[in-house]
């Protein structure tokens, strides 16, 4: 049922009114509720009339609420945005979703380009089935931030990556937006010879007007799997064509450090890796707002390792497995070692695992599945305890890219599996409580 709520929060507003898992909201303040935003906007006021179907009384309640402005009213619903994801129109020549093989679980293969997600979940949009309404909407509502997946400014260009003829007025789209007082970060799928070098400056020149309305520009290479049949014939990045991208790059994000005190446009750690250079400092990421696009992942690791090695239990000793993609494994490794030699008592080994699943040329951490794992660590003399990064687990699941689990690991295996935060901020503390005392 459209609107079915899913969870009453213990000692809510709406537990105290007799709402119940089950009854399906149907207007507020008289406006019909279509979906998570219509729900946000209408009950952010402090006094509103919520019109309810109670489907086990077959019964329809109007209940008077008062609360403080914005005050969490204690609901959840069935389905999160209350209405089907808007699905993407386009046919990217650098889609990751066209490059899967058959057979992975069926919501892999759902294309969103839904704002609505954008603006809960992080989702990157491309704003090309957006309605002159839905913008409006956006504005009204302040749905704020929106990411948004740019790739290019230029109109042909932008018309032909994204195989959508309706893709060329993203300037424009971008200036309602701006005028409406919408906050934006805006991400850039790389691809050689196509978006970068003087289209990525132009595209970067481009966005940059748009100053402080788009707050960052990320610029991440393209992802190229094995199962490429049929599909754009898509080069990837090496060492000598990242680190031109990377100089490229400093020579503009030193007249934006001038100008804003910030870089603006950050690439992600994987370039840095491909050229053999070093991550930018601590200070170059800010506050690490662009964690999920892989941006200073290595420098907040780094950060984080340093801050906790001081916890360490010298008491405790332990034999660990940790296990990482082939982009971060020389980061890892250089942690781990350091956290052994902390302790003597400690022996942790870093394993780097191919991607055979999707292909060597997908080296992220975040991209192995369960299958790799378990293939690869099947012969090797493993410790006690497997470490994995939750990167490679479906948000809030146990569930990797191969609909295989973590269970599943462990019973093939015959080990523990403990997962971390990606950015290392628990390692130590998991090592800590894991270890046993030594007599």
């Amino acid at each position: 049922m459209k609107n079915e709520i899913s969870k009453v929060d213990k000692g809510s507003i709406a537990e105290e009114l007799g709402v119940e898992i089950g009854d399906r909201l149907i207007s507020i303040n008289g406006t019909e509720v279509k979906d998570i935003l219509d729900y946000r906007f209408l009950m952010s006021d402090d006094f509103v009339v919520m019109e309810l179907e109670k489907t086990n009384l077959n019964e329809i309640w109007e209940l008077e609420v008062e609360k403080d402005f914005n005050e969490n009213f204690g609901i959840e619903f069935k389905d999160q945005i209350m209405d089907e994801a808007k699905s993407c129109r386009n046919n990217c020549i650098f889609c990751f979703i066209d490059q899967l093989p058959k057979g992975m679980r069926k919501s892999l293969y759902f294309k969103d380009d839904d704002s609505r997600l954008s603006f809960l979940q992080g989702n990157f949009v491309t704003l090309t089935n957006l309605k002159e309404e839905d913008i409006d909407r956006i504005i009204k509502y302040k749905i704020s931030p929106i990411n948004i997946s740019v790739h290019t400014t230029n109109p042909e260009l932008r018309v032909k990556m994204l195989n959508n003829r309706f893709a060329g007025n993203i300037l424009e789209r971008l200036q309602r937006l701006s005028d409406g007082g919408i906050t934006m970060n805006c991400q850039i799928v790389m691809c050689p010879g196509v978006n970068d070098g003087i289209e990525l400056e132009n595209t970067v020149k481009d966005l940059y007007k748009f100053y402080p309305h788009i707050k960052n520009v990320a610029g991440v290479p393209v992802g190229v799997t094995k199962f490429r049949d049929g599909l754009f014939n898509m080069k990837i990045y090496d060492q000598s064509s990242s680190e031109k991208q990377i100089l490229l790059m400093e020579s503009m994000q030193k007249k934006f450090m001038k100008e804003i005190d910030e870089p603006f446009i950050r690439l992600s750690d994987e370039f840095y890796v491909l050229a053999k250079k070093d991550v930018p400092e601590k200070e170059f990421y800010k506050d690490f707002e662009q964690l999920e696009d892989g941006i200073g992942m290595i420098r907040v690791f780094r950060e984080n390792i340093k801050e906790t090695i001081k916890n360490l239990n010298m008491r405790k000793k332990g034999c660990f497995t940790i296990v990482t993609g082939v982009s971060a494994y020389n980061e890892i490794k250089v942690a781990t070692d350091a956290i052994a030699k902390e302790s003597n008592k400690l022996k942790i080994e870093t394993i780097r695992i191919s991607n055979k699943y999707f292909g060597e040329t997908i080296t992220v951490a975040g991209l192995l599945t369960a299958t790799d794992i378990i293939g690869q660590l099947k012969d090797k003399n493993i410790g006690e305890y497997i470490i994995l990064p939750n990167n490679m687990l479906k948000v809030g699941t146990n569930i990797f890219l191969d609909d295989l689990t973590v269970k599943d690991i462990e019973n093939e295996l015959n080990r523990k599996v403990l997962i971390c935060d990606y950015t290392g901020e628990d390692l130590v503390q998991i090592i800590n409580e894991y270890s046993e005392e030594d007599n």
